[in-house]
C-alpha cells in the first residue's frame, strides 16, 4: 500500500513593504500644515490616515497611509450590489475600533484602520456618470468621504474635460497617475509619454493631481478624519450599540486607558 502523501500547505503572504517617495521629486508637499490643524499631540503621536501604501516624513511629521485597492470593481455582466462587500469591510473597520474603544481597559493609542477616504474613479469614456456610479456613491457616502475622480483624464479633450465637470458640478478632480521619470525642460519629472509629449503629473495644465493631492493633504485631511469619526463611525456605533440591545464583546487587557478621540 503507497504512503500517502500529505497536501502542500499554502505559503503565508508576504507583507508589502512601505514606498518611500522622495518628496525633492515631488516639490513641497505640505504634508507638514498638519500641525497647524493637529498642534502638539500630532508631534508627538504621529497620526493615521488610510488611503494608500507609502510612508512620507515632512517637517517633522510621519504619515502612514494604508491602500485598499478594489480590482475589478463593476466589471461583471450583473454588478447588482456590486458595492457591499466594499461597504462590508469598511464596517468590518468600524467595528474593530469599536471592540477596542469598548474594553474596560482601553489601549494607549488605538490603532485606527478606519478608512478615512474613499478615491472613487470614474470612467474617462463617456460624457456623464453611469448609473453604477450613481448607486455606488449613493450608498457609499453613507459610511464614508467619497471624492471622485476622472481616471486617465488625458484620453480626454479639454473641451470634453470641462463639459464633465460642468456636469458634475465641477467636483471631479481629473488626474493622470505614473510613476516614471522624464526629463523636461532640464529637471525630472513624474509624467507619462505619448505620440504628442510627455504629460506631466504636477502640471496643472495637464492634469488635476497636484489639487488633489492639496484637497486630500494639505487643506482637508483633518477635515476627512473629523467627518469619519464624528459622523460615519459615530453613526454606525449608535447604530450597533441599539442592536440587540447590547454591547460588542469586551476584553479586557493591561494597556493604559486613554481617550481614544483623534
Amino acid at each position: 500500500m503507497s504512503e500517502l502523501v500529505p497536501e502542500p500547505r499554502p505559503k503565508p503572504a508576504v507583507p508589502m513593504k512601505p514606498v518611500s517617495i522622495n518628496s525633492n521629486l515631488l516639490g513641497y508637499i505640505g504634508i507638514d500644515t498638519i500641525i497647524e490643524q493637529m498642534r502638539k499631540k500630532t508631534m508627538k503621536t504621529g497620526f493615521d490616515f488610510n488611503i494608500m501604501v507609502v510612508v512620507i516624513e515632512e517637517g517633522g511629521v510621519k504619515m502612514k497611509l494604508t491602500v485598499i485597492d478594489t480590482p475589478g470593481f463593476g466589471d461583471q455582466i450583473n454588478n447588482e450590489n456590486c458595492w457591499e462587500p466594499i461597504e462590508k469591510y469598511i464596517n468590518e473597520q468600524y467595528e474593530k475600533f469599536l471592540k477596542e474603544e469598548v474594553n474596560i481597559a482601553r489601549k494607549k493609542r488605538i490603532p485606527d484602520t478606519r478608512v478615512h477616504c474613499c478615491l472613487y474613479f470614474i470612467s474617462p469614456t463617456g460624457h456623464s456618470l453611469r448609473p453604477l456610479d450613481l448607486e455606488f456613491m449613493k450608498h457609499l457616502s453613507k459610511v464614508v468621504n467619497i471624492i471622485p475622480v476622472i481616471a486617465k483624464a488625458d484620453t480626454m479633450t479639454l473641451e470634453e474635460k470641462s463639459e464633465f465637470k460642468q456636469r458634475q458640478e465641477s467636483m471631479p478632480f481629473a488626474v493622470v497617475g505614473s510613476d516614471k521619470e522624464y526629463q523636461v525642460n532640464g529637471k525630472r519629472v513624474l509624467g507619462r509619454k505619448t505620440p504628442w509629449g510627455i504629460i506631466e503629473v504636477e502640471n496643472l495644465n495637464h492634469c488635476e493631481f497636484a489639487l488633489l493631492r492639496d484637497f486630500v493633504i494639505r487643506t482637508h485631511l483633518q477635515d476627512l478624519k473629523e467627518v469619519t469619526h464624528n459622523i460615519h463611525y459615530e453613526t454606525y456605533r449608535a447604530k450597533r450599540l441599539n442592536d440587540n440591545g447590547g454591547l460588542p464583546p469586551v476584553s479586557v487587557d493591561t494597556e493604559e486607558s486613554h481617550d481614544s478621540n483623534p
